[in-house]
């Protein structure tokens, strides 16, 4: 199948970051389909070769194992064109059709990787110059919007170009082998869907923890904040697939259309609610991994004054017949005390021991990173005989070593995917505009909220409230089990 992927935001950072080093390990791997080509376009004035050479520089900016050599860069960079466009210009949307239309290719993926307020104009002369037939999909990074005014916006423009399925809704945690096999954990076994439900499972707890602050991106993120750039999209998303009901297919939208039921269950916040069940802090400086680091507000690029949140830490319910009255703990953070994300579901302790000692409730941690893979733990006896005493066991699955030669990571993943027309991970526009719908309260509430976020310490697990928002509930977070 041949293939034409355009890079809109080719010189980018995200391009040059995360895109680039993903579709060479699709190449890397054979799995990125023959007779296909990559073109970036930007601004400035390059050519093919120039550009190549830009992308063979920033490789050496990325981790080492995604590094090609110079052979497999040589090779690599044949698929490499670059286009100077000015989005505003119909006569250079025209341009690069011409480009795609001399070849005709079977594919054409339009990925836009610039920022968000950007994605309409682009839309809009996509439409005008045709660049919309059915051959052609477009791939919108995250972002989109910064609340739900503005995500209905974008979503409407988008909607009178590109029909819903071409229009893929991109979230590179949905790519993440872990988070795929969530849907093979729960539906391809008979092991724990009996289990899946309020009766077995007392608490579930989603954490996504990053040790590394806001770094260069100061300005963007001092607009954007830990609940827009990571719960409205990221966390909610796990929520939801570990949530939702057994779909009647592997269809995309017979599974997007259960995710979709899990969001519209969410409890709603209220003023009250956001106050007693939401917690909000910001870093200051600490040290992370033995080295001193700096506070947010002495990062580049961020107000001084600024009351953006680096750390959301919330309580919520799923109002349904399956989950009525177990909670949902979210948290996210940067400058947290490690990098780890991961989904823990807590089930409920025995009825009646029989054993002496401490006994522990059963749970099943789901690792997202930097591991890959499940432990499901367990109490097994230590001796034998009358009286034996209980001790914790865990059975540990890594996907790295099960599955050595068939991971690819999130963005590869769904880079394949936007190619292959497979829709499953990628977001639709009525899940997305509902998880603005519930989190839009939040936002609501600490625009009126003189108070600021809570400072913690860098290198701590956030705010001590967050332990007592958990606590609350007679629960701990992970690490303080």
């Amino acid at each position: 199948m041949s293939f034409d992927l355009v890079l809109f935001g080719g010189t980018g950072d995200l391009t040059w970051r995360k895109l680039m080093p993903a579709l060479f390990q699709a190449f890397r791997h054979g799995k990125l389909p023959e007779g296909g080509r990559i073109l970036a376009v930007a601004r400035d004035e390059r050519s093919d070769d120039a550009y190549r050479a830009f992308i063979r520089e920033r490789f050496e900016d990325v981790d080492e194992s995604k590094r090609p050599n110079a052979e497999e860069f040589a090779r690599f960079a044949e698929l490499l064109h670059y286009r100077r466009m000015d989005l505003s210009q119909p006569a250079d949307y025209a341009g690069l059709r011409g480009w795609l239309d001399a070849r005709q290719a079977d594919t054409v993926v339009l990925f836009l990787a610039t920022s968000p307020h950007l994605f309409p104009v682009i839309c809009a002369q996509l439409g005008a110059a045709g660049l919309n037939d059915e051959r052609t999909r477009v791939v919108l990074e995250k972002p989109l919007g910064h609340d739900l005014a503005s995500a209905q916006q974008i979503n409407r423009v988008v909607a009178s170009v590109f029909s819903e399925a071409q229009a893929l809704r991109i979230d590179h945690y949905l790519g993440k082998p872990a988070v795929q096999n969530l849907s093979a954990l729960r539906f391809g076994n008979a092991l724990f869907e009996p289990l899946w439900r309020r009766e077995s499972i007392a608490n579930i707890q989603i954490t996504l923890a990053e040790a590394i602050g806001v770094g260069t991106r100061g300005d963007f993120y001092d607009r954007t904040g830990a609940l827009r750039d990571m719960v409205q999209n990221h966390a909610l998303q796990l929520l939801t697939m570990i949530a939702m009901e057994p779909p009647p297919t592997s269809d995309a939208d017979a599974l997007r259309d259960e995710k979709l039921k899990v969001l519209k269950s969410l409890k709603p916040f209220t003023p009250e609610s956001v106050g007693r069940d939401v917690v909000r802090g910001q870093y200051r400086a600490g040290t992370v991994e033995g080295k001193p680091v700096p506070g947010y507000l002495d990062e580049a690029k961020v107000q001084a004054d600024s009351r953006c949140e680096t750390f959301v830490a919330l309580r919520t319910e799923v109002q349904n017949w399956r989950w009525a009255g177990v909670p949902f703990y979210l948290r996210t953070g940067k400058r947290l005390a490690g990098r780890e994300a991961h989904i823990v579901v807590n089930f409920r302790e025995v009825p009646h021991p029989i054993f002496p000692g401490a006994n522990r409730a059963n749970k099943l941690v789901i690792k997202l990173q930097p591991e890959d893979g499940l432990e499901l733990h367990l109490m097994a006896a230590k001796g034998s005989g009358p009286g034996e005493l209980l001790a914790p066991v865990s059975l540990d699955l890594d996907f790295d070593k099960a599955f050595p030669s068939d991971r690819v990571g999130g963005y590869e993943r769904l880079l394949l995917d936007a190619i292959a027309g497979r829709l499953n991970l990628f977001v639709r526009s009525d899940e997305q505009e509902q998880a603005w719908r519930w989190v839009e309260p939040v936002l609501d509430a600490w625009a009126r909220d003189p108070s600021g976020p809570r400072p913690y310490t860098a290198g701590s697990w956030g705010p001590a409230a967050a332990s007592a928002l958990i606590a609350r509930d007679g629960c701990a977070w992970a690490e303080e089990q």
